[in-house]
């Protein structure tokens, strides 16, 4: 069976549902007969031009239109596009050029950087690789309408050293043919090729939210009791090819475990409900499981972050409706006089501490903070709690320059034997640069300090992450598959809000950051899921199941106000999270109930 890809760029809605730093990207779509093509990624970009960097190290935000998109000599693949300011406007530091990336597999893109063809503005281009003459094919047609072609034994970036000729015939475009396109509101249509399967394979379940196919479970299973029956969980299958275990809830009304005999049972897939959202005006949720109770905490918006409160519960679900408790406000401690921000628990060598962000009364004053948790305190009770104390460098010194710079958003994790922190860090003064991701590892016996210096992990360099303000900011970790993802947020505070993430392999350092690979594209966004919008700020809790869950905060509705909600965190094919996979998705309503037949065997007890 044939496969194609299309490639395609957007009609920008409005600055609030979709602009033109998303608008103005490369988006895919998937075909099995070259005429019906199905949208990928949510009708959403995944691929983007990265921004360039001043000597001040501020961004210069970029976007791309007419991409082109090619098979390339080796069997990878390439890009052209035309580079553009973020907004649409011409680039004039991209006049003449045009932008290359190679990929693999479509999904992760490597941009290799301008090709310059011409001296004037070029509007459009095509490529092809010749094989009989073991050369690519260019042809472009430039600001002035003329079209120019030429040769080329190897496309890199720099100027060009072929002569380019002229001709008369219009720019050849590649024969979209009878195309017709599904979920693929405002595509402007550019080119489509031909892919292997395999490829195809990878793009539909990387890009399309998989969802549940089936349920299976032993049509007979022996026990000696009914902890040993607990054990059984029913494997559920997806259609990206995962699977994923979970509990079975029986109806074990008619069954005597003291008496040896067989019975025909029923069940139900173990479910939890969770309406969006479990918590309104709560934003940067955080959850984590302490000596077996669960723990919520979440900026809160509905005093303009003067309070910090914990909730506690038995089970994640419980946490929905537990009581709030109050464990720090803007008047008892000196130096903390409010905005309050994203506090997170984590475990250090068996101690629990909060890390959030403080400012003594003013914004430019924000600050990274903890608390810790007395050694056999109750964390729902304020007194058992440290006063905040300010995060400091290796020697002492403040992280950041007060009334300058900012640090807020701070995460902590360990790896591979050392204990590392990541923030976001906002420099106003005398410039405002935007947040950047900040990475340096942290000492455990005092982990208000850090144990190297600080290093620019991440900057908002694509339009993804610098729609309407410059901010990358939000980060946490999750380990899956021995590789360590760090997914953060991205982009304004308001619809606009998004999730990506950050890939590292074991045995690379980490305080490197050539080592780390990030995603071309969002993981959620407000596409993702209808209803949600701005969609961010997310946090991972891992249950007595071995379920891992997604707290963020979204909101209700474009006007909506930050509230929180939670999904369960499917990991894909290559063990990468999925955040969008809701439970109409996750578990269907067919496959819920199960049957077997159980045999209670005492001789085994």
């Amino acid at each position: 069976m044939s496969n194609y890809v299309l490639c395609y760029t957007r009609e920008p809605v409005d600055s609030v549902l979709y602009d033109p730093r998303l608008a103005y990207s490369m988006h895919l779509a998937l075909s099995s007969d070259g005429i019906h093509y199905q949208g990928l990624n949510h009708n959403s970009g995944v691929l983007f031009a990265l921004a360039t960097e001043n000597e001040d190290g501020s961004l210069n935000p970029m976007s791309l239109k007419n991409p082109f998109l090619f098979s390339m000599k080796d069997g990878t693949f390439g890009v052209l596009a035309i580079r553009i300011e973020a907004d649409g406007d011409r680039d004039e530091s991209s006049k003449g050029s045009v932008l290359f990336w190679t990929s693999e597999d479509l999904l992760i893109y490597q941009e290799v950087g301008l090709i310059q063809l011409s001296d004037c503005y070029i509007e459009r281009i095509t490529c092809c690789y010749n094989e009989s003459g073991d050369c690519y094919q260019l042809s472009w047609m430039d600001e002035t309408g003329r079209t120019f072609c030429g040769e080329f034994d190897m496309l890199q970036s720099g100027k060009c050293s072929v002569t380019a000729r002229e001709v008369s015939a219009p720019l050849p475009l590649s024969e979209l043919g009878e195309v017709q396109t599904v979920d693929m509101e405002g595509a402007i249509l550019h080119n489509m090729i031909e892919v292997p399967p395999m490829v195809a394979e990878r793009l539909q379940k990387k890009l399309i939210t998989p969802e549940n196919t089936g349920v299976i479970f032993p049509d007979e299973i022996s026990v000696c009791s009914e902890e040993e029956l607990a054990d059984y969980c029913a494997t559920l299958t997806y259609s990206d090819g995962t699977t994923v275990q979970r509990k079975v809830n029986w109806d074990l009304s008619a069954v005597d475990f003291n008496k040896e005999g067989d019975y025909n049972i029923q069940g139900k897939v173990q479910q939890e409900h969770f309406p969006f959202p479990v918590a309104f005006n709560r934003a940067d949720p955080c959850v984590t499981r302490w000596n077996g109770k669960y723990y919520f905490i979440a900026t809160n918006d509905a005093d303009d972050n003067h309070t910090l409160y914990i909730r506690e519960a038995d089970t994640i679900t419980g946490l929905v409706d537990a009581e709030e408790h109050l464990i720090l406000d803007s008047t008892t401690y000196e130096g903390i006089g409010g905005l309050l921000w994203a506090p997170e628990f984590h475990e250090i060598d068996g101690r629990l501490y909060i890390f959030h962000a403080a400012t003594p009364g003013e914004f430019f004053w924000e600050e990274s903070c903890l608390m810790e948790l007395r050694e056999g305190g109750n964390p729902i009770c304020r007194e058992d709690w440290s006063a905040p104390r300010r995060i400091v460098k290796k020697d002492g010194s403040d992280l950041c320059e007060a009334g300058k710079t900012i640090s807020l958003d701070m995460t902590c994790f360990s790896w591979e034997g050392a204990w590392y922190v990541i923030w976001s860090q906002r420099e106003f003064l005398p410039k405002d640069l935007g947040a950047w991701l900040y990475i340096a590892k942290l000492n455990p016996e005092e982990p208000w300090k850090l144990l190297s210096d600080p290093v620019i992990l991440s900057k908002p360099d694509y339009g993804w992450g610098n729609n309407h303000t410059f901010v990358e900011e939000g980060p946490y970790a999750l380990v899956s598959r021995d590789k360590l993802y760090i997914t953060f947020s991205a982009a304004a505070v308001d619809t606009s809000y998004v999730v990506s993430y950050l890939v590292i392999e074991p045995g690379k350092d980490l305080l490197e950051p050539g080592n780390w690979r990030k995603n071309n594209y969002p993981i959620l966004t407000s596409r993702s899921v209808e209803g949600e919008y701005g969609t961010g700020h997310n946090a991972y809790v891992t249950d007595e199941n071995g379920l891992v869950w997604n707290t963020y905060h979204a909101r209700p509705g474009v006007e909506g106000v930050r509230s929180s909600g939670i999904r369960r965190v499917h990991f894909d094919i290559d063990g990468a999270p999925m955040l969008d996979v809701t439970e109409e998705h996750d578990l269907k309503k067919e496959y819920e109930s199960i049957q077997t037949n159980l045999h209670i065997n005492l001789f085994r007890r």
